[in-house]
């Protein structure tokens, strides 16, 4: 078996540093530095020669920065005659960009994988990509996992006789009742409908959601621009209470504020896939790891064991 190398870019070194803690792996040092016309140079500071390689790295704001880190990255442990290179990404900030639906725009969830494979990418290990098309942007093996055991497992704490499931759109909705059936309790949808980032229209939820505590599930939170209208239909329907639950929990432009001061909101949920930003607290907010679940994903792949089960529903 070779011998693994660890590596962390510069996204989410707590999450690096927890990761392999759980894997009992040593996190080798990486060199990032500025030159004065502002270009980036990497050095891994570790041995890759004929090693398994891991390079983690988030895409997160700044995602251009982090994004020609991981390429630099990725170029270094192919120049040190790396054996295998495995980005672990914990969430593609482009995955979002997956569809043309508007003239001349381009689709660069498919453009970044490519850059990615060409930097040197022979496997990615990524977690809730934002819809099923993009995994297949990648022309090298990707594995998926999802965080939908970690939050049942939080949410099984809570008294569950009275609560449905709420995915925000319909095409979230199989990772909800995947979620909903782990929880033993119904799923509803919301029919949505979205003309920019920030403008979102929820016309009707799917489902009984009246005199019931909801469970909201999305795969992350940027602006919250989709809760927010969602929650208004949810009042409309006279639900009892709310908890929002997503993976990705990027709170961008005071978010995590607009959504835990809600009255009825009693709980949001997220993961660590992401860095909290400064200032990103709440007492409503409870952060979970997800570090057991991708260092057991890299323990199984450098060992040539199967992942299926990491990522399967139930």
């Amino acid at each position: 078996m070779r011998d693994i190398a660890v590596f962390s870019g510069s996204a989410h070194p707590e999450l690096a540093t927890e990761i392999c803690a759980q894997l009992g792996a040593t996190l080798s040092p990486v060199r990032i530095q500025r030159f004065a016309n502002d270009c980036l140079e990497v050095q891994l500071q570790a041995n890759c020669r004929e090693h398994d390689v891991f390079l983690i790295q988030p895409i997160v704001p700044p995602v251009q920065e982090h994004l020609v880190e991981l390429f630099l990255m990725l170029d270094a442990a192919r120049g040190a005659s790396a054996a295998r290179t495995t980005v672990v990404m914990p969430h593609y900030a482009y995955a979002r960009s997956d569809k043309k639906d508007a003239p001349r725009i381009s689709i660069g969830g498919r453009l970044m994988a490519d850059l990615l494979v060409a930097a040197g990418a022979n496997r990615v290990l990524a977690m809730t990509l934002h819809s099923p098309q993009v995994h297949g942007f990648f022309s090298v093996p990707v594995d998926q996992l999802h965080a939908l055991r970690e939050l049942a497992s939080h949410f099984r704490g809570h008294d569950l006789s009275n609560s449905v499931v709420v995915s925000p759109d319909l095409g979230n909705a199989k990772p909800a009742s995947a979620f909903a059936r782990m929880l033993g309790v119904p799923v509803a949808a919301g029919a949505k409908q979205r003309f920019a980032d920030d403008n979102v229209t929820i016309t009707a939820i799917i489902g009984d959601v009246e005199g019931r505590d909801i469970i909201v599930l999305d795969d992350e939170i940027a602006k919250g621009s989709t809760l927010i209208e969602l929650m208004e239909r949810l009042r409309e329907r006279d639900a009892r209470s709310i908890r929002i639950a997503c993976t990705h929990g990027l709170f961008a432009d005071d978010a995590l504020s607009r959504l835990g001061d809600q009255p009825d909101v009693e709980e949001i949920v997220c993961t660590n896939t992401v860095p909290l930003a400064d200032g990103n607290q709440h007492p409503k907010l409870t952060v979970l790891s997800v570090a057991p679940l991708l260092a057991e994903a890299i323990r199984r792949i450098h060992n040539g064991e199967s992942v299926s089960a990491l990522f399967h529903d139930t």
